[in-house]
């Protein structure tokens, strides 16, 4: 399992996910779930993924093999919008299943895989979809600021509780931060290093893009303090008169 979150915020994007795939009692694998493409001044794009990694990272590999070698088709690098870009992705997890979803099965396999999509294309505002496994997708909008795929239900609660469109790139970062500290703290299946991806709206580049280890600085003062400052407002709420 693993734990993928997109933000489309006023200010900009964000994008992070862990990095595992599997956590036995003494096998731990890890493959980053987060791809870039990116021309700057052009567009950046932004794909993460979980559930079967054979499937989505065949389906990414299909996408850009496609690019390179049939340049003058309708493309990743030449697409004109984000929708364009999600349609292609839908399309390539259709045909990655439809070739191997049958045997994966047979196997006792979930060939299942979902893709968060965020980015922007020159002349367009940033976009971000959730790509299911079937192919078919949705966008966010101003009362669903962000998405979620992978172990979602513990990194939730923060996510709700404090972010809405007009929650700045900062603050929005620290939460997501948090999100990934909750799960993992809950979920053997996620861990880290975690990959985050920070772009600001208009700036058509990547100028933010962070891994962070268990003992990342950031990351380790974060974890810290907000474990410290969870004990302390459960200390300063006021005590049942029931008990």
């Amino acid at each position: 399992m693993t734990y993928c979150v997109g933000l489309n915020l006023e200010e900009g994007l964000i994008l992070a996910s862990d990095s595992r795939t599997n956590a036995g009692v003494d096998d731990i694998g890890r493959f980053g779930k987060m791809r870039v493409i990116a021309e700057d001044g052009e567009r950046v794009i932004v794909t993460l993924s979980a559930g079967n990694l054979s499937v989505s990272q065949n389906a990414l590999n299909l996408l850009e093999q496609r690019a390179r070698h049939a340049p003058s088709q309708l493309g990743v690098h030449n697409a004109g919008s984000m929708f364009e870009v999600a349609t292609l992705l839908g399309d390539a997890m259709r045909e990655i299943r439809g070739r191997d979803a049958a045997y994966l099965k047979a196997s006792g396999i979930d060939p299942g895989a979902t893709f968060i999509l965020g980015g922007q294309i020159r002349g367009e505002a940033p976009r971000l979809f959730l790509v299911y496994s079937e192919g078919n997708f949705i966008e966010n909008s101003d009362e669903t600021p962000f998405f979620q795929t992978g172990e979602t239900k513990f990194g939730k609660p923060i996510l709700d509780r404090v972010i809405d469109s007009g929650t700045s790139l900062v603050e929005a970062t620290k939460c997501v931060v948090v999100s990934f500290d909750s799960t993992i703290r809950s979920n053997l299946s996620v861990g880290p290093p975690i990959d985050l991806l920070v772009y600001r709206r208009d700036s058509l580049r990547v100028q933010v893009q962070r891994r962070m280890g268990e003992d990342d600085p950031y990351y380790t003062t974060v974890r810290k303090q907000w474990n410290d400052s969870l004990r302390a407002a459960i200390a300063e709420l006021p005590h049942p008169d029931w008990l």
